[in-house]
């Protein structure tokens, strides 16, 4: 196969190989680059809502800018599972705070602008998996013998966010419409784990 062919994977997706130009958009590369943008989008919103105080799930007072902690209820209320004591000690810490945020802002503007989408999808896939942790959906009731509101024992919006995001990276999503292939020429060059 010479540099310049994509490998096909099939007939409604290409990805192209490491020096090709960026491919013509399929319906699906299309349809995966919407829901990339939408998924960087929901990162970015998160990340913004906590760290100014938006007024939807975080109060202005509790921003994090205004000295507001994003894991302190989150975590400090976690009351089932069997990490709950070890999640209650890190609720509030600053490196747990700087941490979180981090994330939630490198995961937005990376899938949004469809660059180093196999970091994003390693590093979201290990925060989401931390938040299922700490929702434990496998209790059906709290450590206090209430009802632990859970739905699904193993499939639960985490899941789901992780998914995507493995999903994405292995499809190439960023060629399209967004930065993906300058990326990978680019920045990422020799180095594959970047891209």
């Amino acid at each position: 196969m010479s540099v310049h062919e994509e490998v096909q994977l099939d007939r409604s997706i290409s990805v192209p190989s490491q020096h090709s130009a960026a491919p013509h958009p399929t319906y699906a590369g299309r349809a995966l680059a919407v829901l990339r943008i939408a998924t960087g989008l929901l990162f970015l919103w998160a990340f913004a809502d906590k760290a100014f105080g938006l007024g939807y799930a975080t109060p202005s007072a509790k921003a994090w800018f205004s000295g507001g902690s994003p894991t302190k209820g989150f975590l400090g209320s976690v009351d089932v599972g069997p990490f709950s004591g070890m999640l209650h000690a890190w609720a509030g810490t600053w490196w747990a705070d700087s941490l979180f945020m981090l994330g939630l802002l490198g995961l937005g503007v990376a899938v949004t602008l469809g660059i180093g989408l196999r970091l994003a999808a390693i590093t979201g896939t290990i925060m989401m998996a931390l938040m299922w942790i700490a929702e434990w959906p496998l209790a059906r009731t709290t450590d206090a013998g209430r009802p632990s509101s859970s739905s699904n024992p193993l499939i639960d919006y985490h899941l789901i966010y992780a998914l995507v995001l493995i999903v994405l990276a292995a499809t190439a999503a960023g060629t399209v419409w967004g930065l993906g292939h300058r990326w990978n020429t680019l920045a990422a060059g020799r180095t594959r784990w970047l891209r």
